[in-house]
Protein backbone atom coordinates (compact mmCIF):
# COMPACT_ATOMS: atom_id res chain seq x y z
CA UNK A 1 0.00 0.00 0.00
CA UNK A 2 3.24 2.37 1.09
CA UNK A 3 4.23 1.63 -2.42
CA UNK A 4 0.79 2.62 -4.43
CA UNK A 5 0.82 5.74 -2.70
CA UNK A 6 4.57 6.76 -3.67
CA UNK A 7 3.28 5.94 -6.98
CA UNK A 8 0.03 8.15 -6.88
CA UNK A 9 3.22 11.21 -5.27
CA UNK A 10 5.05 10.88 -7.94
CA UNK A 11 2.79 10.79 -10.97
CA UNK A 12 0.86 13.71 -9.39
CA UNK A 13 4.27 15.63 -9.71
CA UNK A 14 4.78 14.31 -13.33
CA UNK A 15 1.26 14.74 -14.43
CA UNK A 16 -1.79 16.40 -12.92
CA UNK A 17 -3.21 14.88 -9.74
CA UNK A 18 -6.81 15.46 -11.12
CA UNK A 19 -5.52 12.80 -13.55
CA UNK A 20 -3.57 10.44 -11.26
CA UNK A 21 -6.32 8.17 -10.16
CA UNK A 22 -7.01 7.11 -13.32
CA UNK A 23 -3.44 6.34 -13.85
CA UNK A 24 -2.44 4.43 -10.93
CA UNK A 25 -5.84 1.98 -11.45
CA UNK A 26 -3.94 1.17 -14.86
CA UNK A 27 -0.75 -0.01 -13.73
CA UNK A 28 -0.14 -3.14 -13.86
CA UNK A 29 0.48 -4.64 -9.79
CA UNK A 30 4.11 -5.69 -8.91
CA UNK A 31 4.39 -9.18 -7.08
CA UNK A 32 7.62 -10.34 -4.70
CA UNK A 33 10.81 -10.63 -6.69
CA UNK A 34 9.25 -8.80 -9.41
CA UNK A 35 10.79 -5.00 -9.58
CA UNK A 36 9.16 -1.84 -8.53
CA UNK A 37 7.49 0.97 -10.47
CA UNK A 38 10.76 3.01 -10.02
CA UNK A 39 13.45 -0.37 -11.49
CA UNK A 40 10.92 -0.24 -14.30
CA UNK A 41 11.21 2.99 -15.23
CA UNK A 42 14.58 3.02 -14.76
CA UNK A 43 15.88 0.11 -16.26
CA UNK A 44 13.81 1.52 -19.86
CA UNK A 45 15.62 4.47 -19.54
CA UNK A 46 18.63 2.46 -19.38
CA UNK A 47 18.09 0.57 -22.14
CA UNK A 48 17.19 3.42 -24.04
CA UNK A 49 20.67 5.32 -22.81
CA UNK A 50 22.77 2.23 -23.88
CA UNK A 51 20.94 1.54 -27.40
CA UNK A 52 21.24 5.13 -28.12
CA UNK A 53 24.91 5.58 -27.13
CA UNK A 54 25.51 1.85 -28.96
CA UNK A 55 23.86 3.44 -32.40
CA UNK A 56 25.22 6.83 -32.31
CA UNK A 57 28.74 5.68 -32.10
CA UNK A 58 28.51 3.57 -34.98
CA UNK A 59 26.85 6.11 -36.97
CA UNK A 60 28.72 8.93 -36.29
CA UNK A 61 31.97 6.38 -37.37
CA UNK A 62 33.76 6.82 -40.41
CA UNK A 63 31.76 5.03 -43.00
CA UNK A 64 29.38 4.74 -40.53
CA UNK A 65 26.58 5.63 -42.90
CA UNK A 66 28.23 5.39 -46.21
CA UNK A 67 29.21 1.68 -45.88
CA UNK A 68 25.61 0.49 -44.30
CA UNK A 69 24.19 -0.43 -47.12
CA UNK A 70 20.62 -0.32 -45.22
CA UNK A 71 21.42 2.94 -43.82
CA UNK A 72 23.12 4.54 -47.22
CA UNK A 73 22.10 7.74 -48.15
CA UNK A 74 21.04 8.45 -52.03
CA UNK A 75 19.59 10.64 -54.28
CA UNK A 76 16.09 11.78 -53.15
CA UNK A 77 13.69 9.99 -54.95
CA UNK A 78 12.77 13.50 -56.73
CA UNK A 79 16.49 13.84 -57.67
CA UNK A 80 16.94 10.23 -59.10
CA UNK A 81 16.55 11.54 -62.81
CA UNK A 82 19.20 14.36 -62.39
CA UNK A 83 21.22 11.55 -61.44
CA UNK A 84 20.67 9.59 -64.40
CA UNK A 85 21.29 12.17 -66.78
CA UNK A 86 24.40 13.20 -65.05
CA UNK A 87 25.99 9.83 -65.35
CA UNK A 88 24.53 9.20 -68.91
CA UNK A 89 26.47 12.60 -69.48
CA UNK A 90 29.71 11.14 -68.06
CA UNK A 91 29.39 13.13 -64.97
CA UNK A 92 28.77 10.80 -62.72
CA UNK A 93 32.08 11.34 -60.48
CA UNK A 94 30.05 14.85 -59.53
CA UNK A 95 27.18 12.49 -58.28
CA UNK A 96 29.47 10.06 -56.33
CA UNK A 97 30.98 13.29 -54.42
CA UNK A 98 27.73 14.66 -53.49
CA UNK A 99 26.38 11.14 -52.35
CA UNK A 100 29.37 10.83 -50.29
CA UNK A 101 29.16 14.12 -48.77
CA UNK A 102 25.81 13.63 -48.02
CA UNK A 103 26.90 10.23 -45.62
CA UNK A 104 29.45 12.41 -44.67
CA UNK A 105 27.42 15.13 -43.23
CA UNK A 106 24.91 12.27 -41.15
CA UNK A 107 28.22 10.65 -40.07
CA UNK A 108 29.00 14.17 -38.01
CA UNK A 109 25.49 15.29 -37.45
CA UNK A 110 24.83 11.77 -35.71
CA UNK A 111 28.01 12.95 -33.30
CA UNK A 112 25.94 15.49 -31.52
CA UNK A 113 22.43 12.89 -31.39
CA UNK A 114 22.99 10.98 -27.87
CA UNK A 115 22.57 14.40 -25.56
CA UNK A 116 19.40 15.07 -27.06
CA UNK A 117 18.14 11.45 -27.37
CA UNK A 118 19.61 11.16 -23.40
CA UNK A 119 17.34 14.40 -22.88
CA UNK A 120 14.39 13.16 -24.19
CA UNK A 121 14.45 10.14 -22.14
CA UNK A 122 14.69 11.51 -18.94
CA UNK A 123 11.17 12.83 -19.91
CA UNK A 124 9.95 9.49 -19.68
CA UNK A 125 7.20 8.96 -16.98
CA UNK A 126 6.59 5.71 -14.91
CA UNK A 127 3.27 4.77 -16.58
CA UNK A 128 5.11 5.25 -19.69
CA UNK A 129 8.10 2.78 -19.30
CA UNK A 130 5.50 -0.14 -17.81
CA UNK A 131 3.54 -0.08 -21.43
CA UNK A 132 6.73 -0.02 -23.09
CA UNK A 133 7.95 -2.55 -20.73
CA UNK A 134 4.72 -4.93 -21.70
CA UNK A 135 4.59 -3.72 -25.56
CA UNK A 136 6.71 -5.00 -28.17
CA UNK A 137 10.10 -5.62 -28.74
CA UNK A 138 10.61 -2.30 -30.43
CA UNK A 139 7.62 -0.23 -28.54
CA UNK A 140 10.43 1.82 -26.64
CA UNK A 141 11.98 3.64 -29.73
CA UNK A 142 8.42 3.45 -31.14
CA UNK A 143 7.24 5.70 -28.49
CA UNK A 144 10.10 7.18 -28.80
CA UNK A 145 10.27 8.07 -32.54
CA UNK A 146 6.93 9.73 -31.97
CA UNK A 147 7.59 11.90 -29.11
CA UNK A 148 10.42 13.34 -30.19
CA UNK A 149 11.07 13.37 -33.76
CA UNK A 150 9.72 17.00 -34.37
CA UNK A 151 11.73 18.18 -31.86
CA UNK A 152 14.83 16.05 -33.03
CA UNK A 153 14.36 17.27 -36.67
CA UNK A 154 14.48 20.90 -35.32
CA UNK A 155 17.38 20.64 -33.32
CA UNK A 156 18.76 18.28 -35.76
CA UNK A 157 18.64 20.19 -39.06
CA UNK A 158 21.04 23.09 -38.71
CA UNK A 159 23.77 20.34 -37.23
CA UNK A 160 22.97 18.92 -40.81
CA UNK A 161 23.15 22.27 -42.62
CA UNK A 162 26.76 22.90 -40.78
CA UNK A 163 28.10 19.30 -41.51
CA UNK A 164 27.05 19.24 -44.81
CA UNK A 165 28.92 22.95 -45.17
CA UNK A 166 31.67 21.30 -43.04
CA UNK A 167 32.52 18.56 -45.94
CA UNK A 168 31.34 20.59 -48.96
CA UNK A 169 28.31 18.74 -49.70
CA UNK A 170 26.06 22.09 -50.30
CA UNK A 171 28.64 22.77 -52.84
CA UNK A 172 28.18 19.40 -54.68
CA UNK A 173 24.76 19.51 -54.53
CA UNK A 174 24.86 22.81 -56.31
CA UNK A 175 26.60 21.50 -59.07
CA UNK A 176 24.97 18.41 -59.72
CA UNK A 177 21.59 20.68 -60.21
CA UNK A 178 23.43 23.63 -61.94
CA UNK A 179 24.68 20.99 -64.44
CA UNK A 180 21.49 19.02 -64.49
CA UNK A 181 19.43 22.85 -65.03
CA UNK A 182 21.46 23.64 -67.97
CA UNK A 183 20.21 20.52 -70.02
CA UNK A 184 16.43 20.41 -68.80
CA UNK A 185 13.41 23.32 -68.74
CA UNK A 186 12.17 21.67 -65.17
CA UNK A 187 14.61 22.75 -63.00
CA UNK A 188 14.91 20.90 -59.80
CA UNK A 189 15.51 22.30 -56.19
CA UNK A 190 15.35 19.82 -53.62
CA UNK A 191 15.96 20.98 -49.68
CA UNK A 192 19.27 19.18 -49.14
CA UNK A 193 19.51 19.96 -45.57
CA UNK A 194 15.65 18.64 -44.63
CA UNK A 195 16.27 14.95 -47.16
CA UNK A 196 19.57 14.32 -45.72
CA UNK A 197 17.95 15.02 -41.91
CA UNK A 198 15.35 12.84 -42.26
CA UNK A 199 17.79 10.07 -43.55
CA UNK A 200 19.78 10.26 -40.50
CA UNK A 201 17.45 9.84 -37.63
CA UNK A 202 15.62 7.21 -39.54
CA UNK A 203 19.05 5.77 -39.67
CA UNK A 204 19.35 6.21 -35.81
CA UNK A 205 16.12 5.08 -34.70
CA UNK A 206 16.78 1.87 -37.06
CA UNK A 207 19.79 1.06 -34.81
CA UNK A 208 18.32 2.11 -31.91
CA UNK A 209 15.74 -0.37 -32.67
CA UNK A 210 18.12 -3.35 -33.06
CA UNK A 211 19.73 -2.34 -29.63
CA UNK A 212 16.85 -2.25 -27.90
CA UNK A 213 15.20 -6.02 -29.77
CA UNK A 214 19.07 -7.11 -28.61
CA UNK A 215 18.41 -6.01 -24.97
CA UNK A 216 14.93 -7.54 -24.60
CA UNK A 217 15.68 -11.07 -26.90
CA UNK A 218 19.70 -11.40 -25.37
CA UNK A 219 20.25 -12.02 -21.59
CA UNK A 220 24.12 -11.70 -22.57
CA UNK A 221 23.11 -8.18 -24.13
CA UNK A 222 21.61 -7.11 -20.24
CA UNK A 223 25.22 -5.72 -19.21
CA UNK A 224 24.17 -4.38 -16.11
CA UNK A 225 22.21 -5.63 -13.11
CA UNK A 226 19.11 -3.70 -13.24
CA UNK A 227 18.92 -4.70 -17.19
CA UNK A 228 18.62 -8.27 -16.00
CA UNK A 229 16.34 -7.39 -13.03
CA UNK A 230 14.04 -5.95 -15.53
CA UNK A 231 14.07 -7.46 -18.87
CA UNK A 232 14.35 -10.76 -17.04
CA UNK A 233 11.09 -10.04 -14.77
CA UNK A 234 7.78 -11.97 -15.69
CA UNK A 235 6.35 -8.84 -16.56
CA UNK A 236 8.60 -8.84 -19.38
CA UNK A 237 8.53 -11.77 -20.16
CA UNK A 238 4.43 -11.51 -20.58
CA UNK A 239 4.52 -8.54 -22.39
CA UNK A 240 6.69 -9.35 -25.52
CA UNK A 241 4.64 -12.63 -26.30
Amino acid sequence: MKRLFLVLGIVCLSTSCETSQQILQNLPTTVAGQPTYTQIAAGLKEALTIGTQNSTNRLSAVNGFFANAALKILMPPEAQKVESTLRNLGMGNVVDKAILSMNRGAEEAAKSAAPIFVNAIKQMSITDAIGILRGGQTSATDYFRSKTTGELTNAFKPVIAEALKKVDATKYWSDVFSLYNKFSSTPVNTDLSAYVTEKAIAGIYLEVAAEEAKIRQDPAARVTDLLKTVFGSTLAQTGNK
